[in-house]
């Protein structure tokens, strides 16, 4: 049986589960075939510019097939609504996103400047298919985030969130990274604001 990580959200009840766990056509289901989701696979902080350059999308693909199948944690939560997938979040160890060491939004700025130590804990990415946006589904992920990142290990959890409140316009594009107000909803603190628009948001677990 699927684990509940999230409890239930009003109007909607919305379960969580790891995406480890479940039929990767699931996972395909929510990224799509269009879009960044598709064309990323939530590699992009995971490999060398050069090999994201040449890596085509049915790569991407593939190489979250393999990590899923392969990891003992993570890399990422999937969404249901009943049956129905409805949303991923990408929540792992650091260490395993090597490019954020050298993102400018992030190098620098995160109070946590050890990036191979894996009790720190990364949330990343979040894909909503449009159907599914606004009903929250990106909340119930990120509250799932914070209890699976603890039941694992995690001494802190780190994100790198949107504010849209500093920007005349959001494209729906870059909310990927989730949104400040989200973060706070699941018991984050802003702890730096590399950019006027952007905040590292950070969770102690222990």
């Amino acid at each position: 049986m699927m684990s509940d990580l999230s409890g239930e959200l009003e109007p909607n009840p919305l379960r969580v589960v790891p995406a480890g766990d479940v039929p990767f056509a699931d996972v395909e289901a929510v990224f799509g075939t269009k879009g960044d989701p598709a064309r990323c696979w939530c590699q992009w902080f995971k490999l060398p510019p050069a090999d994201w350059r040449t890596a085509s999308p049915d790569d991407m693909r593939d190489l979250l097939h393999h990590q899923l199948e392969a990891s003992g944690t993570g890399p990422g939560l999937l969404a249901y609504d009943d049956e129905t997938p409805v949303g991923w979040c990408a929540v792992e160890p650091r260490p395993r996103l090597p490019r954020l060491q050298r993102s400018r939004i992030i190098a620098g700025a995160t109070p946590e400047p050890d990036f191979d130590d894996e009790s720190v804990w990364a949330v990343s990415c979040f894909v909503v298919p449009r159907e599914y946006r606004m009903r929250g589904v990106g909340r119930a992920l990120a509250v799932a985030a914070v209890d699976y990142a603890r039941a694992n290990g995690a001494r802190v959890l780190e994100g790198y969130a949107i504010d849209p409140a500093e920007r005349a316009k959001t494209p729906a594009a870059d909310l990927y990274h989730g949104t400040v107000s989200m973060f706070v909803d699941a018991g984050f603190n802003e702890v730096a604001r590399p950019r006027s628009d952007r905040a590292i948001m950070q969770l102690q677990l222990d």
